[in-house]
């Protein structure tokens, strides 16, 4: 995983290959498996003293390899059965306004700057379709909108491939 640093006014990636050497990459794949796992059952897994993992997890994290550990909660066990992904398409001086207001909607759970014709790609999660018409309406003083509803994860949420 790249570290930002600060380059001719932009952003440049420098690798941080020189922190992943096969320990720590087993020590992340132990994390991913289980990311509760304690540090004495980590260390045995990847066969080093309980310390020295814990060591190794502190330089991980330091480092930003390990940028945090999270919780996965089912959306429809909340109430939120209905993923949609909106493509939003601003108008002229709006991209500010607008990633102002969408950090506001609380239905809105990932928001993405991208390229092309679209400016935007959002992630909401609704409790019904028959929601959504109301929800596409607040977003439409900032452009124009696109919509996709999801009907199936075929390729869940899953960890990136380790070196």
């Amino acid at each position: 995983m790249p570290t930002k640093s600060r380059l001719n006014g932009g952003v440049a990636y420098k690798s941080t290959n020189d922190v992943l050497d096969e320990v720590n990459v087993r020590v992340l794949a132990e994390l991913e498996a289980d990311p509760r796992i304690t540090m004495s059952a980590l260390a045995r897994g990847v066969g080093m003293s309980a310390p020295a993992v814990t060591e190794r997890v502190q330089r991980l994290e330091q480092a930003g390899v390990i940028t945090g550990y999270r919780l996965e909660v089912d959306p429809a066990a909340l109430g939120y059965p209905v993923t949609v992904f909106a493509r939003i398409r601003t108008s002229t001086g709006r991209l500010d306004r607008f990633t102002d207001f969408a950090a506001t909607v609380p239905e809105v759970v990932e928001c993405y700057r991208i390229t092309g014709e679209d400016c935007f790609l959002l992630k909401m999660r609704i409790p019904a379709l028959d929601q959504l018409a109301a929800l596409l309406d607040r977003f439409l003083l900032y452009g124009q909108t696109t919509t996709s509803i999801v009907v199936g994860t075929p390729i869940p949420t899953r960890p990136l491939p380790l070196p």
